[in-house]
């Protein structure tokens, strides 16, 4: 009898289940590898396949997915990309954070438009919906792997992100690795450790936090609405808290990402929870505070700046609106939304505000000169100038 392929990756999912304690105290500290609950299946074996669904006929997410999905392997990402900007500005499309998972099948659908190609869908795309849409592209280049062991899904890992035509953009290559890690937890039907251990395996360290950061991300926040099996109800630091060392920084910098919902979004008590984390990581977690602060504001500039007040008692307003206007500024490719948000806090933050801009910037482009004249562009005041040139160099 013949096994199909989407049996076959099903199984594989199962039997990681068996192997999951031993990879957590492997991975995380104390030897404590946390409750393991059955595994949601992967939500998306396969390639996608286009059908006749259109976006007039819907009024669901499933819907709306396919439709857009559609359009993008018809049409191509850019069209399906700017549908999508314009559906969410009209209202067709509720602003509520479904898009991202939309965005995810645009990807999904282009690659298969682009026939596997993971450089030229990357080069066809945007970061709209909180860059859903490469996180798309790399978790659907992933089921394709035939086992998912770390051996295999590294070998597959370590060929995604090297292609020359996005690598030249700091940028773009960042979220090629991040989307990987995404990838590999979706892949793997949520397993955190194992998706630790396969971005240990890209050749470049940056790489590897990046990866990182992708897969701490989608365990807290999943693109498919399923409850990781690595989340305590009683501790919502965790499993920030119990990973290696050398990883709490990278779970640490979206650890509120967890923290709020556990707190009914609390920004009060969401500080004192940051407040509270291992003293060399309290900067970090106000640092996520900051970029959820963003998100959750959709990026209200004098919204965020109210919230980040919250961490003055902590000593980290600064800290905070400097992680929203990274936020804003990976999010849309420029610095203005950022630096009107700076230009409303306090002057005592106004420059690690303007400095935090710069870091990312100096990302967006290679070129000193446009590093600089990105700067000058965006900020009003000569020494708002040199608080994000000073970034750029950082």
């Amino acid at each position: 009898m013949r096994i199909s392929r989407r049996f076959a990756v099903l199984t594989s999912v199962a039997c990681l289940l068996l192997a999951q304690v031993v990879l957590g105290i492997a991975l995380f500290g104390d030897g404590e590898a946390g409750a393991v609950t059955a595994l949601p299946m992967h939500p998306v074996i396969g390639t996608f396949e286009a059908d006749d669904t259109a976006l007039a006929d819907c009024d669901d997410q499933q819907c709306f997915e396919q439709a857009f999905g559609n359009v993008a392997y018809r049409a191509g990402p850019k069209a399906a990309l700017g549908l999508l900007d314009e559906s969410l500005a009209s209202g067709v499309i509720p602003a509520d954070g479904k898009c991202h998972r939309i965005s995810h099948t645009i990807g999904a659908a282009s690659l298969a438009r682009f026939h596997g190609n993971v450089a030229r869908t990357f080069a066809a795309g945007s970061a709209s919906c909180w860059s859903g849409f490469y996180h798309g592209v790399l978790e659907r280049s992933l089921s394709t792997v035939r086992s998912l062991s770390a051996t295999s899904l590294g070998k597959a890992v370590v060929k995604l992100c090297v292609d020359p035509s996005f690598r030249g953009s700091p940028w773009l290559g960042d979220q090629c690795v991040h989307g990987i890690g995404h990838g590999l937890m979706i892949a793997t039907g949520y397993s955190l450790p194992l998706s630790l251990r396969v971005c240990d395996r890209l050749r470049v360290a940056f790489d590897q936090a990046s990866c990182k950061g992708g897969a701490f991300m989608e365990n807290v926040a999943s693109s498919y609405g399923f409850r990781s099996p690595w989340l305590r109800d009683d501790d919502p630091l965790y499993p920030c808290n119990a990973v290696r060392a050398g990883d709490r920084e990278i779970c640490f910098g979206f650890v509120t990402a967890r923290i709020l919902p556990f707190v009914d979004w609390n920004w009060d008590r969401a500080a004192e929870v940051c407040s509270g984390a291992e003293a060399r990581l309290v900067a970090t977690c106000f640092g996520s505070y900051g970029r959820d602060a963003a998100s959750a504001t959709a990026l209200d500039p004098a919204e965020i700046v109210r919230v980040c007040g919250h961490a003055r008692a902590y000593g980290h307003e600064g800290t905070c609106v400097a992680g929203a206007a990274r936020t804003m500024v990976g999010n849309y490719t420029g610095g203005r939304e950022a630096a009107g948000m700076c230009a409303r806090a306090r002057s005592a933050v106004r420059d690690e505000c303007f400095t935090a801009i710069g870091q990312i910037l100096g990302r967006l482009s290679s070129s000193p000169r446009k590093q600089v004249s990105g700067c000058r562009a965006i900020a009003l005041r000569q020494a708002d100038a040199a608080a994000c040139i000073g970034g750029v160099t950082t």
